[in-house]
């Protein structure tokens, strides 16, 4: 898709990131934004941009399914949508990363009951919708994606069969019991956006 407006959220990276990205311009249409928390990246990028959809995506996912942009699109238009995600897999991670992972895509579906529960590593939105939300939450500290997804009413979110793949990092530098203690503190305070704003040493992982 070499026509697709790829916009890359740096925030001060000392590990050559914009010269790496530059790199490809010859192929994709690709400029370096300004980030900082992962809110104030995407949020540039959505308002950057007056495409009617919107794809939020983590630096280190892997879009293997290469029809699944194509699809997205086309599930967001056939049933007017408002925010959808897919299924997060990570096949070189151990078994409980990968349970772990599984026990999230569950999560995915079951929140459609309930409020909608999209991961920031794969979420497309309508951009219109995303803007009248007012977008993501830039003082959260962590669960940005999830105070925004909840917003979305149940008849207006969807979770795109296939998957994309992404790495263990995070489990490797904070601890498969502490992530999932965040995720848990994240379920039982989905009324109280207070506790999104307080540290829980998430991004310094």
């Amino acid at each position: 898709m070499p026509n697709t407006k790829v916009y890359v959220a740096d925030a001060g990276s000392t590990d050559g990131t914009q010269e790496i990205v530059l790199g490809f311009c010859d192929r994709l249409n690709l400029s370096v934004i300004r980030g900082g928390l992962p809110a104030v990246g995407r949020n540039n990028g959505a308002r950057a941009e007056d495409t009617p959809y919107v794809l939020f995506i983590d630096a280190d996912i892997e879009l293997a399914d290469t029809t699944l942009v194509r699809r997205a699109m086309d599930l967001m238009r056939s049933r007017q949508l408002h925010c959808l995600t897919t299924n997060i897999s990570c096949p070189q991670g151990s078994k409980a990363d990968r349970l772990l992972y599984a026990g999230n895509n569950l999560c995915q579906y079951g929140s459609r009951l309930f409020k909608p529960f999209s991961t920031g590593m794969f979420m497309m939105f309508d951009r219109e919708r995303f803007l009248e939300l007012g977008g993501f939450h830039e003082q959260a500290l962590y669960a940005e994606d999830y105070m925004l997804s909840k917003k979305v009413a149940r008849n207006k979110f969807a979770v795109l069969s296939g998957r994309v793949i992404t790495t263990n990092r995070r489990f490797q530098k904070m601890g498969h019991l502490k992530l999932v203690k965040i995720f848990v503190g994240t379920a039982l305070h989905t009324w109280d956006d207070s506790y999104f704003l307080r540290d829980k040493q998430y991004w310094t992982a």
